[in-house]
């Protein structure tokens, strides 16, 4: 009962930030950008389950990079650099599962989609000079494919929907930020995001679930 009032009281809080941002005093924005991220990760910390050790932990340590990368992507590298160690303890930790492997139509789909975004984006920023940049944004566009290529060896149905909602919330980011307005772009952004992290926690009792049908064996 207590777990499903915290789940609730995410989704109303991430709404309402999602929703209703312009309604929020300035100086209390990045406290209502946070606090749904806060309780995502006691979420995951309060959830008990046998045999999630690493994987919990690792799921911990990733959302709270990602906590801090939603603090520093004020400034936009750090933001993207602690965002991409956030990806990379979710790919430890799927990688701890090897329950299954990425259908083939799918690593396909993730490459080409990979390709076509450096090439686009990344073109873009090497045509204004900004080399840096576009370094730093192929090198997380690499890591966030690889994120949602190894959601699936977790063989949960919650981390893969959330590996790829977070590629989705990425993509919207990187369009409007390098390309072109896109319209509802907070929301669109922060709505996939939230749901994408929610999910990820969510998936810690699912893995319990499989490592101890496997242990049984």
């Amino acid at each position: 009962m207590l777990r499903k009032i915290h789940l609730a009281l995410i989704i109303i809080l991430g709404l309402y930030y999602v929703f209703f941002i312009n309604t929020i005093s300035e100086q209390f924005v990045m406290f209502f950008k946070l606090l749904p991220m806060v309780l995502i990760i006691l979420l995951a910390i309060l959830t008990k389950a046998e045999n999630v050790i690493p994987y919990k932990t690792l799921i911990i340590i990733a959302l709270i990079f990602c906590a801090l990368g939603d603090y520093t992507i004020q400034w936009f590298i750090i933001g993207l650099i602690c965002f991409l160690i956030g990806h990379l303890f979710y790919i430890r930790a799927f990688l701890t599962a090897k329950e299954t492997i990425a259908p083939l139509w799918i690593t396909i789909c993730l490459s080409l989609y990979g390709l076509a975004m450096m090439i686009w984006i990344g073109g873009s920023l090497i045509k204004e000079d900004n080399m840096i940049l576009a370094i730093a944004v192929f090198a997380y566009m690499v890591i966030i494919l690889i994120m949602g290529w190894t959601s699936f060896r977790a063989g949960s149905k919650p981390a893969i929907i959330g590996a790829f909602l977070f590629i989705i919330s990425d993509s919207i980011l990187a369009i409007n930020k390098f390309m072109f307005p896109v319209e509802y772009s907070h929301q669109l952004i922060m709505l996939t995001y939230y749901s994408a992290q929610i999910l990820i926690a969510l998936s810690i009792p699912k893995y319990s679930a499989i490592r101890s049908k496997v242990i049984q064996l």
